[in-house]
């Protein structure tokens, strides 16, 4: 297992983080997964021992119930917290009245509460807000979670499903008011969709943001299970067909992506976790897993290692066709190019 900087920071990450949110299974999340505790403590216990240090969470899987798990397995365990980097999320709606969802003061600081009293601990390593709130002027998400790290309860923020604009202005606004500043985005990516690489990934470098890649499998299309006369009932996608994926292009990329799994004796899962790896924006990638073959799968993804052949051959059937401006830009950058080292 590699660590890497979290963004512009000294927190060192696991490049696999484990993602929780197959754990409990209550209201729309019994789709995705219905693991109780003991489950739970096995893939917390197996991460852990593989090298993982870092845990991806959220408020809203499950109703609150991933979280409580999740620091209940920490606690089983008996785990050292402070070998740990939690992460969890705030934004979504945790109760029916008007103010038990999104980005508000109000919300964020009971909220933050009340993670932490699910996790079981004093501090949250990285709390992130899990989208944009067009309701909540940015200036309070920020001031708030700038609050919270300056208390202690909070060591880090970062920020989940912003558009580039966004990112940037909330960026801009921490730096010229002197708050807490977003040092990660938590994003979906995937060799089958690679709409982040237009905006997003050229931000995220510029201003040295790291990357949290969520569903790399593209919701289990990716997983090998599924292919043009392949798709089974039983998968994950039957009865939750999400994040949106463009098919037949997908099937295309499985195409080339089997065969370079074949020749190296490895699953088409394990290919696309180690293409992502290959990326220079990819700080860490969130796996999930219901059993313990299937974490046991992705684990070893670290250890594959694609040819420059073999990542030509996977770009070419996956790069994204090219879009204004982004066409532009690359023709006008034709003239400098040549007094670049």
């Amino acid at each position: 297992m590699k660590y890497n900087l979290l963004g512009n920071t000294g927190l060192l990450v696991s490049e696999l983080c484990l993602g929780t949110m197959t754990f409990g299974g209550k209201g729309m999340w019994t789709a995705i997964g219905q693991l109780d505790q003991d489950p739970v403590d096995q893939l917390v216990k197996r991460s852990i021992d593989a090298g993982i240090n870092f845990i991806d969470t959220a408020n809203v899987y499950s109703e609150g119930l991933s979280e409580e798990l999740t620091g209940q397995a920490i606690h089983n365990l008996g785990l050292r917290r402070d070998d740990l980097v939690i992460a969890t999320k705030v934004r979504g709606k945790m109760g029916e009245g008007p103010n038990q969802i999104g980005l508000s003061r109000k919300h964020i600081l009971q909220q933050a509460e009340e993670s932490l009293r699910r996790l079981k601990t004093d501090y949250i390593d990285l709390y992130q807000i899990h989208g944009f709130d067009f309701l909540t002027p940015l200036e309070e998400t920020l001031r708030a979670l700038d609050d919270l790290v300056s208390s202690g309860k909070v060591r880090y923020i970062g920020a989940s499903n912003l558009a580039a604009w966004q990112l940037m202005k909330a960026l801009s606004y921490s730096e010229h008011k002197d708050v807490a500043r977003f040092v990660s985005l938590q994003a979906y990516y995937t060799i089958a969709g690679r709409d982040l690489e237009r905006e997003i990934v050229p931000l995220l470098l510029d201003q040295k943001v790291g990357l949290m890649v969520w569903s790399p499998l593209a919701g289990g299309f990716l997983s090998g299970k599924y292919g043009r006369n392949k798709n089974p009932e039983d998968a994950r996608r039957a009865n939750f067909d999400f994040p949106p994926v463009n098919k037949e292009k997908a099937f295309d990329i499985l195409d080339v992506m089997e065969p370079i799994a074949a020749e190296k004796g490895v699953s088409v899962a394990q290919v696309a976790l180690a293409w992502l790896l290959h990326q220079p924006a990819v700080t860490t990638v969130i796996i999930g897993a219901k059993k313990p073959d299937q974490l046991e799968d992705n684990l070893k993804a670290v250890d594959v290692v694609l040819s420059t052949d073999e990542l030509t051959k996977l770009d070419e059937v996956s790069k994204l066709a090219p879009e204004y401006p982004g066409w532009m830009v690359e023709r006008q950058m034709s003239d400098r190019k040549k007094y670049i080292a």
